[in-house]
């Protein structure tokens, strides 16, 4: 049998972009917030930070509401800046990092934390814990053009109107152009990858039903509801 692959990616909004912003990977930074570390059972660390992917099919627009997975029975919400890659490069230098940026977002990656806990003890990847589809609402895009970068503001995460994680982006322990850099020397980081840059303290599940509101300062917010 021949094996096609498909190159179209999804699509998101973009907010000033009608044709929206095709997305391509998602690369993820985790326990980048020292609170965050602290409430999973970790140190923080400067040197060495865990990172993770998700698959482009994870993301999936505002105002959607999100079917709750199978095989957990914790699924946790972390809300996340997003840094949405405009301008391919390899081996990036960080001063260099930001202008590869074409926008930001706010994002939510959402954990099936059971799942990830049993992982974690057994000491094997985390995909089947953060993987699925619908499992990385996103807001709209803005550009860089229009925002300039985003670095310090606050950073919260509402549960049917109540405030479960309020943070600082000053607070993250690797800038945005320090994640860049270090990713890209891995493998050359290409126009419509996502960078979830990782969350602060405040984690928790969510209920079939739940209405979560994500913020940050300067960005366009996001709004999904948990499938009933």
């Amino acid at each position: 049998m021949e094996l096609v692959f498909d190159p179209t990616p999804p699509v998101i909004a973009a907010t000033t972009n009608e044709r929206g912003f095709p997305v391509r990977r998602l690369l993820c930074l985790g326990r980048n917030y020292a609170d965050h570390a602290a409430e999973m059972g970790h140190a923080a660390q400067a040197e060495e930070l865990p990172f993770f992917t998700k698959w482009a099919e994870a993301v999936t627009q505002q105002d959607e509401e999100l079917p709750y997975p199978p095989e957990t029975e914790s699924w946790h919400f972390e809300v996340e800046l997003v840094a949405a890659i405009g301008e391919p490069g390899a081996a990036i230098k960080e001063a260099d990092a930001l202008s590869h940026i074409w926008g930001y977002a706010v994002g939510v990656d959402m954990t099936r934390r059971d799942l990830q806990a049993k992982a974690k003890k057994a000491g094997t990847p985390w995909d089947w814990a953060k993987n699925g589809a619908a499992t990385a609402p996103l807001g709209p895009i803005a550009p860089v053009s229009e925002v300039g970068h985003i670095d310090t503001g606050a950073i919260r995460l509402f549960q049917n109107d109540a405030l479960r994680q309020d943070g600082e982006l000053g607070q993250m322990i690797w800038s945005v152009g320090r994640t860049i850099a270090y990713i890209s020397r891995f493998f050359p980081l290409e126009r419509g990858d996502l960078i979830f840059t990782g969350t602060p303290a405040g984690v928790g599940p969510v209920a079939r039903g739940d209405k979560i509101r994500a913020e940050i300062d300067g960005l366009p917010p996001l709004q999904f509801d948990i499938q009933r």
